[in-house]
């Protein structure tokens, strides 16, 4: 299958150091690549990737202090997808809703994986406009706030059999990612004191964050039970997380997905998260984790982490969240995608001694 993955340029494919969308794009591009498909891989300059690279930009945008307007970039990207899609079965879009109104103007099969939340004001408006454009879900919580978005399919992001189990609890807990007023990184604090334990703190400040970390969480770093470690890469996740007791994940939002859930889970390591968004879906409580809707539950959580079955934390993630596992379910929504479109354009061939045009039924006619 000749497939095309397009990728957002704010980091390169994968990131150098924090990155969830460009992260997951690399896991699907590499694993389509190994499983034999032809994959054109569409994103920054400074990407690294065994598919063939077509850059938008010399660089990634986050990284690129010249860079003034970001939207430029992806609009000259959006033009080279669109003049080579004649090449492609399917182009898989993960750059939000930039894309709509040329997407379902060209007649490649097409899908975009939404990767963000779905809970602001001004999107259902967006897919009331745009109700026939073929989206992917990484959790059913994500899809609650549209369900008149066209759902293909809901699709768990996975990882590359890159970390490695580590048996033996450590003596830290572990938060790592953004720190930002819904990830709650105050909340770990407070988890950590109140459970007795050491606090290492893995994370990226946006520029956007700033004040709130110089203002809310940056005095709660002088406690010399917290550590810091500021943003890291991915040859340092699996000592970070494999070496933690737990991770905590206090998260205050409707998450999406949580990659770094599942980034635990490969190193056996088990997950303390709230309640929120797609927690549920991803943790088996009381077996990778646990679901906590408090601080107390959470302090609770933590002195049971260190009894579960590290073995079976990963024996889980290897069933459900490997990069082969997620290649092959995008897959099946190519394949179907491709199908449709073949379906529609068979309805709206006319036949070679017809006068007449076929008109498309209204089922046909949609994608």
């Amino acid at each position: 299958m000749r497939i095309a993955q397009v990728a957002p340029l704010y980091e390169s494919v994968p990131p150098k150091l924090y990155g969830g969308t460009e992260r997951v794009v690399s896991y699907l591009t590499e694993e389509l690549v190994r499983q034999g498909h032809e994959v054109t891989l569409f994103a920054s300059g400074d990407s690294i990737t065994r598919a063939e690279l077509v850059p938008a930009c010399p660089r990634a945008l986050r990284l690129d202090e010249a860079c003034v307007d970001r939207l430029a970039p992806h609009f000259v990207m959006l033009e080279r997808v669109l003049r080579q899609a004649h090449r492609f079965d399917v182009i898989h879009f993960h750059i939000d809703y930039l894309h709509y109104p040329l997407s379902r103007r060209q007649s490649v099969a097409h899908v975009t994986t939404l990767h963000g939340r779905l809970d602001l004001p001004e999107l259902p408006a967006l897919y009331d406009i745009f109700p026939d454009v073929p989206v992917v879900s990484i959790s059913d919580a994500q899809r609650r706030p549209l369900p008149q978005a066209n759902w293909q399919a809901t699709v768990y992001h996975g990882l590359p059999d890159t970390l490695r189990l580590r048996e033996r609890p450590g003596d830290y807990l572990a938060f790592l990612g953004r720190i930002s007023p819904e990830k709650r990184v105050d909340r770990a604090v407070e988890i950590a004191r109140r459970a007795g334990m050491k606090l290492k703190v893995a994370a990226k400040i946006d520029a956007v964050d700033r004040d709130y970390f110089r203002a809310e969480v940056e005095p709660l770093f002088r406690d010399p039970m917290v550590e810091y470690v500021g943003e890291i890469g991915e040859r340092d996740k699996g000592e970070f997380l494999g070496n933690a007791h737990a991770l905590l994940f206090p998260i205050d939002w409707p998450e999406p997905f949580g990659l770094v859930m599942i980034e635990a889970m490969a190193c056996g390591t088990p997950v303390v998260a709230y309640r929120r968004g797609s927690v549920p879906e991803v943790i088996d409580d009381g077996v990778t984790g646990f679901v906590v809707e408090d601080v107390e539950e959470a302090v609770l959580a933590v002195a049971k982490a260190g009894f579960l079955d590290r073995a079976r934390v990963r024996r889980v993630f290897d069933e459900r969240f490997s990069a082969a596992r997620m290649a092959s379910d995008y897959v099946a929504v190519y394949r179907r995608l491709i199908a449709g479109r073949a379906g529609v354009a068979r309805v709206r061939a006319p036949a070679a001694n017809s006068k007449f045009r076929v008109r498309p039924t209204a089922t046909a006619a949609g994608s």
